[in-house]
C-alpha cells in the first residue's frame, strides 16, 4: 500500500485494473463521509457496477440495492442503500478531476449511496454536488473504466474498504 496519512478517511477501491485509493474529506462532508465508511464496511459497495460513465465527464456507481453484478441491473441508478438520504454538504471544494461527487436527484438532500468520480474538471457542478474525497493513487485505473449510460459491459467494485481495515 502506498503511504497513507488517515487510513481511517481513506477507502480503497479494487477495480479490474488495480486499486484506487480515495482521500475522504470529513472535514468538508462529515455526513456523506460516515456513510460510505458505513457502507464499506458492511460489504455493501462490493460487486457494485458503474451504471453511468460518459467520457470526459465521470463514472458513476454505488448503486447498492440495484447495481450487484448478478442481479438485474437494469434498474441501476435508481436505488439506494436502507439508510436515509443525506443532507446536502455543499462546500467551495471544486470538482476538479479525480474528486467524489454525491450522486442525486433534483432534491439537493436526496443523495444516499450512489457517488461518481469525476474524469475532468467539471466546474459546473460546484456547490450543487456534496464533493467529499479525491483520488490520491490509482486514477489511471478509474480512466479505464467501461464506458456507457449503460456500458454493455460494466466494470464493477470489486471491493471496497476502509484503508484502516484493509
Amino acid at each position: 500500500m502506498a503511504d497513507i496519512k488517515d487510513p481511517e478517511n481513506t477507502i480503497i477501491v479494487e477495480l479490474k485494473d488495480g486499486p484506487v485509493h480515495i482521500e475522504l474529506l470529513p472535514d468538508v462532508a462529515p455526513g456523506h463521509c460516515e456513510r460510505m465508511k458505513e457502507l464499506a464496511r458492511a460489504g455493501a459497495y462490493d460487486g457494485v457496477v458503474f451504471h453511468r460513465v460518459i467520457d470526459g465527464f465521470m463514472a458513476q456507481t454505488g448503486d447498492v440495492e440495484h447495481g450487484k453484478e448478478g442481479g438485474n441491473t437494469s434498474r441501476a441508478g435508481t436505488g439506494g442503500s436502507d439508510k436515509p438520504d443525506l443532507k446536502a454538504e455543499f462546500s467551495g471544494v471544486p470538482h476538479d478531476r479525480g474528486t467524489l461527487g454525491a450522486a442525486r436527484s433534483a432534491n439537493p438532500d436526496s443523495a444516499n449511496s450512489q457517488f461518481f468520480i469525476n474524469f475532468g474538471d467539471n466546474h459546473f457542478l460546484n456547490r450543487q454536488y456534496t464533493v467529499y474525497g479525491r483520488v490520491i493513487e490509482g486514477m489511471d485505473h478509474v480512466d479505464k473504466i467501461a464506458r456507457g449510460e449503460p456500458p454493455a459491459n460494466p466494470d464493477k467494485m470489486i471491493s471496497v474498504k476502509v484503508a484502516a481495515d484493509a
